[in-house]
């Protein structure tokens, strides 16, 4: 053994063979036991050490890479894909061809199996770019002061944006875009000051020279010579969630930094805050997200103070974008939908009392009460906006209020839990439209499930009507004082009586384990954005005028001069207006969006939204899941 350690030594250039040196080192632990069993000093720590796990997996790696040094592999051939090219089109040349060469070239043709073929000709020719410059050799003596960063772009934008000293002509980082390639190289920061870019010194250029200099390489390696900010801020950033309450669009604003890093969003849109560093410019991304670089928006607070100062007359104060960011497009968001038999919602005030009694009848369909959707409801609803109701912050602090007067309303992601009560479904639009059929219809599938809250009237019983079912009957003082506490979600007065639907009753439903839809007017939204009630409002468009004539040629509306008249073009611009006014006002309250074009279709994407609104994860408000103690 002792010889063959010895040749090892005088010769550690020889072959030991796949186990030699294991072999030795076997040898070696022999050696060394024996010497322990004759109490040598010192043989025992050696025969510990040589029997270590690690140094027993050390001495395996070595073997194995003995092994790859004397049996490396090498490539067969370093053109493989074009040899798969030449026989694609050898096979394809064929005038008639075997099963197995259509196999072979449905093979060939898999993209991943070109991609694997480029990479072993890249291996095989040691084609390993892009290459990176040397370091130049002329650096300054005070070289820690700068730093070289060398940034290898492929056409996507750096993420960055770029401010001058006017007083000393210094070009400095002015912002990094969260996701951009700056931000994930980590090498540059807002604050460090540019030195040169690609080799031309930046000191008293202006910024679009910069920009020209930096676009002149789309793709590639782009050198950096910075003199990095000395104290780096270390940002301690929460992922924020917010529903954009009002629209924006960077082009239109000439107070940005920078427009082509601005992203613009609508109401409604979902929005992740990603960097707030900024007091003044936010990072986001609009939720779903096909991009990983950020836009800037205005914060919560230039936001408003933007619309109380109308933003366009700001004085103009760009930065410069290094380079142009990519913007995520606008998308519309179209739902399909109709109705060939509408229940016109547009009633007259001075309709006959009989047909008020036939219409809360036919409520009542086979036992199964249909709460909320008598004439009499809908018609005082025409005339509560002419009566005194509670403000919004009173109604409804949680959400409501902050949502009016906040360009951003902080949202979380709600999943509800089996135990829990089923949210309130809410649906509204404009009269006509069919909001009331389509209510009616959902709980006609299934009043095991749904069903609608009972309303309070302040008017007398008739015959066949029993309290607690067609309606509470309740004094008008009762119901006034009902007013005065804010316990009703809607109210009005209709024939010198008052109708309403409260809270309590609403809850009622939901605390039977049934899911409660309800309909209502636009302006009782606050009363039902609570985190009591979760609501989950569905908002009924109307089609196209076209559509609107097609659908509704055989139904009827109900005015102040007919009782019973088909519908009129006058009636179908009337049902426009009124949406557009709805839409101004009340898009970014919409969880769903059905546009009624064709009744049959608009019942099962209203069933279909309604589970959904159950059982699958939703954007709600912050509020709702922690309220405040206000709320």
């Amino acid at each position: 053994m002792r010889q063959a350690v010895e040749a090892q030594v005088l010769n550690p250039h020889c072959e030991l063979g796949e186990h030699g040196l294991r072999q030795i080192l076997s040898d070696v632990i022999e050696e060394v036991r024996q010497s322990v069993s004759q109490d040598i000093d010192g043989a025992e720590i050696l025969h510990s050490l040589l029997n270590a796990a690690w140094l027993q997996s050390l001495l395996k790696v070595y073997e194995c890479l003995q092994r790859y040094l004397r049996d490396s592999p090498a490539p067969a051939l370093d053109y493989s894909s074009g040899l798969s090219l030449e026989l694609l089109i050898d096979i394809r040349s064929l005038p008639s061809c075997s099963e197995e060469a259509k196999e072979l070239y449905h093979l060939l043709r898999q993209p991943h199996l070109q991609a694997l073929l480029s990479a072993h000709d890249t291996i095989a020719l040691k084609d390993y770019e892009p290459v990176l410059p040397p370091m130049p050799e002329d650096l300054p003596d005070d070289e820690e002061a700068t730093r070289i960063v060398c940034l290898v772009k492929n056409k996507q934008p750096l993420g960055a944006t770029i401010k001058r000293n006017e007083i000393t002509g210094e070009i400095f980082i002015a912002r990094v875009i969260h996701g951009g390639l700056a931000d994930r190289s980590g090498l540059l920061h807002a604050g460090d000051r540019i030195i040169e870019v690609n080799g031309f010194p930046v000191d008293g250029m202006e910024p679009e020279q910069v920009i020209q200099v930096v676009q002149a390489r789309s793709h590639g390696t782009i050198m950096f010579k910075v003199i990095p900010i000395t104290e780096r801020p270390v940002h301690n950033q929460t992922m924020l969630y917010v529903r954009a309450m009002t629209d924006y669009s960077p082009q239109q604003d000439p107070a940005i930094p920078c427009a082509d890093a601005g992203m613009s969003f609508r109401r409604g849109d979902i929005l992740e805050i990603v960097d707030q560093t900024d007091a003044l410019w936010w990072q986001a991304k609009k939720l779903p997200s096909s991009t990983a670089c950020a836009g800037l928006i205005p914060s919560t607070n230039l936001l408003k103070r933007k619309q109380r100062e109308f933003w366009w007359s700001q004085p103009y104060q760009p930065h410069t974008c290094i380079q142009t960011l990519s913007t995520v497009e606008e998308e519309e968001d179209l739902m399909a939908i109709d109705d060939k038999c509408v229940e016109a919602d547009e009633e007259a005030f001075d309709s006959e009392e009989l047909r008020e009694e036939e219409d809360d009848f036919r409520s009542n369909i086979e036992g199964i009460y249909l709460a909320g959707f008598r004439r009499s409801m809908r018609l005082c609803r025409r005339r509560a906006h002419s009566t005194t109701q509670p403000s919004c912050n009173t109604r409804c602090p949680s959400s409501c209020y902050s949502a009016l007067n906040s360009p951003y309303e902080e949202v979380v992601r709600y999943q509800r839990h089996s135990e829990d009560v089923h949210r309130l479904i809410v649906l509204l639009g404009p009269s006509g439209v069919g909001v009331n059929e389509l209510r009616r219809r959902l709980v006609e599938m299934n009043p095991n499930i749904f069903q609608g809250p009972v309303p309070y009237t302040t008017r007398a019983p008739r015959g066949y009507e029993e309290s607690g079912r067609e309606y509470f009957f309740i004094s008008r003082e009762v119901f006034e004082n009902m007013v005065y506490h804010n316990r009703f979600l809607e109210y009005g007065e209709h024939k010198g009586n008052m109708y309403g639907t409260s809270i309590e009753s609403a809850k009622e439903v939901l605390n039977s384990g049934k899911i409660c839809v309800i309909d209502i007017e636009p302006n009782a939204l606050q009363a039902v954005r609570t985190h009591e009630l979760r609501a989950f409002v569905i908002y009924v468009k109307p089609p196209t005028l076209e559509r609107l004539r097609e659908t509704r040629q055989d139904s009827y509306i109900t005015t102040n001069y007919y009782v019973n008249r088909p519908f009129k073009d006058e009636d179908f611009q009337e049902m426009e207006e009124a949406a557009r006014k709805i839409e101004s006002n009340y898009w970014q309250f919409f969880d769903h969006v059905i546009i009624n074009n064709e009744l049959q279709d608009s019942c099962v994407e209203l069933l279909t939204a309604v589970m959904r609104a159950q059982d699958e994860p939703q954007w709600v408000p912050a509020s709702w899941i922690r309220p405040t103690s206000e709320s």
